[in-house]
């Protein structure tokens, strides 16, 4: 049997609860939830300021890529490939899916697009940091909380992911490698990673050949802007 109280005894419960606080807290207001720190969206173009900041990629057509890490915008995935890039992990691996117009991915030892590391999949960080032409973001499934060792490099920008994938980084040097690098899904001959090094290292750049002749890259959005006004 349920026990109900008697009207008479909630409407005195709710009189009393209605009544102003007494007491030596009675000129207290109750604490403001902090507004959320803003994240920085300049990127230092520098390379050799925070060089631990500043993954290098290079790659088989003969070019360096730096890219600038920002913790400030997912300090998890930012950790994550600064382990996998220190233990060796992207050496050799190959950009298995890179689409014209839209972006190259890598970071899949298996070339498949299916594989990654041994390391757990991450918690999202999604940010509002938008998915401009150089932006680096992390591959997952459908599953947000997927994320683990594959990223892509965006070529234009692509404003419907933002805020469904985690940017953590933005090209910063070496973008017309990132252009030249070979279409398919997969490419019949991938463009490579031959070497992945944080700055802070001080690796130089493994001999490679050049880029192939001929390859053309794609124009920024400020000389497509200028190019549409003109």
């Amino acid at each position: 049997m349920k026990f109900r109280l008697p009207l008479t005894a909630l409407m005195l419960g709710a009189a009393l609860a209605a009544m102003p606080a007494v007491g030596k807290d009675k000129d207290k207001e109750p604490a403001a939830t902090p507004a959320p720190a803003a994240l920085p969206t300049a990127v230092d173009m520098n390379i050799s300021h925070e060089p631990e900041n500043v993954l290098l990629l290079d790659l088989s057509n003969g070019g360096r890529v730096a890219i600038r890490l920002m913790p400030e915008w997912a300090p998890r995935h930012v950790e994550r490939i600064k382990s996998l890039t220190q233990q060796g992990f992207y050496n050799g691996v190959i950009f298995h899916r890179v689409i014209d117009g839209f972006m190259a991915q890598t970071g899949d030892p298996t070339g498949t697009g299916q594989g990654g590391s041994e390391l757990p999949d991450l918690t999202a960080e999604f940010n509002a940091m938008p998915h401009l032409r150089g932006t680096v973001s992390m591959a997952r499934t459908n599953d947000p909380n997927s994320a683990n060792s594959q990223f892509f490099i965006v070529f234009y920008p692509r404003f419907a992911l933002d805020r469904k994938y985690t940017v953590f980084g933005r090209v910063i040097s070496g973008m017309s490698y990132v252009d030249a690098i070979q279409r398919g899904e997969p490419p019949e001959n991938p463009t490579r990673v031959v070497q992945a090094s944080l700055a802070s290292e001080g690796k130089a750049a493994p001999a490679v050949s050049p880029a192939p002749a001929g390859a053309q890259p794609v124009p920024s959005v400020s000389e497509l802007n200028n190019s549409r006004s003109n």
